[in-house]
């Protein structure tokens, strides 16, 4: 019998690619996005898309009751929905940073809540949470999209062992780089957030970085693989990380270098 999962942020990018590539692989997918509109193209590899706003709360109840109804239950749930807001924490206006948290950690976590007593009465199911690589590393004038990613770990790990013993996985996907609209998206509001203010220097750098950054990325498939490898595996790891050598290179200096070190090596990357 096939899987059921249900993909957020599946009207582009990683959540786009990963409803297709689990398509391809046996399963049977749900989309959800705001945008349905961007998510037509995926009923010809036979996906349900279904409208989904994370941040309200009549949007996800029906989105998951649908499932529920057409399927049954929801064994793999990949909460991909989120963006990233750049700025300096000091510029971004704090409506604007709860809605960060509210998308990237409230929304999947919700999701969480509701799938989790149907997998437990199956005991089985996979919450799969797509972090990042910025989920371990805090890089300036990012402060409050990495807040949200940091939070997406740490609320990974904590549901992680309080979930095991019903026969279900919670697993982190950790992206680097990856090819998608995030990044254009990400600078068009650094620029207009701290473009103009006292850390326009600093925004600058950082716009350099971001379009240096930009001309070597993974491709969203990549990450959509990861996904697959963490849901079938016997036992799977808490954390997969995309084999890229910078973020490899972040994450292994991340853990041996004194805050002091980290500090001098990130600020480095924005002269």
């Amino acid at each position: 019998m096939k899987k059921v999962a249900l993909v957020t942020g599946a009207s582009a990018g990683i959540g786009k690619a990963t409803a297709v590539y689990l398509a391809q692989h046996g399963y049977t997918v749900y989309g959800g996005a705001r945008r349905t509109e961007n998510m037509l193209e995926l009923k010809r590899f036979g996906i349900t898309p279904l409208a989904l706003d994370v941040t309200n709360e009549d949007s996800v109840v029906a989105c998951v009751n649908h499932i529920f109804q057409a399927e049954g239950s929801i064994d793999i749930l990949v909460n991909n929905a989120g963006f990233g807001l750049e700025g300096a924490i000091e510029d971004l206006p704090l409506q604007d940073a709860r809605y960060q948290l509210e998308v990237n950690v409230f929304g999947a976590m919700r999701l969480a809540q509701l799938v989790l007593p149907k997998m437990r009465e199956n005991r089985y199911g996979k919450i799969v949470n797509i972090s990042s690589v910025g989920g371990k590393i805090a890089f300036p004038l990012g402060g409050w999209y990495h807040a949200s990613k940091f939070a997406l770990e740490a609320l990974s790990d904590s549901l992680r062992n309080e979930v095991r013993e019903f026969g279900i996985d919670v697993i982190v996907v950790e992206p680097g780089a990856t090819r998608s609209e995030w990044g254009t998206v990400a600078t068009d509001i650094l620029l207009k957030v701290s473009g103009h203010t006292a850390y326009q220097d600093l925004a600058a750098k950082t716009h350099t970085l971001f379009t240096r950054l930009s001309q070597n990325v993974a491709e969203p498939v990549v990450i959509a693989e990861l996904v697959r490898r963490g849901i079938e595996a016997q036992r799977p790891k808490a954390r997969y990380t995309t084999s890229q050598l910078a973020s490899w290179l972040l994450l292994g200096l991340k853990r041996l270098l004194s805050d002091r070190q980290m500090d001098k090596l990130i600020m480095s990357q924005l002269h």
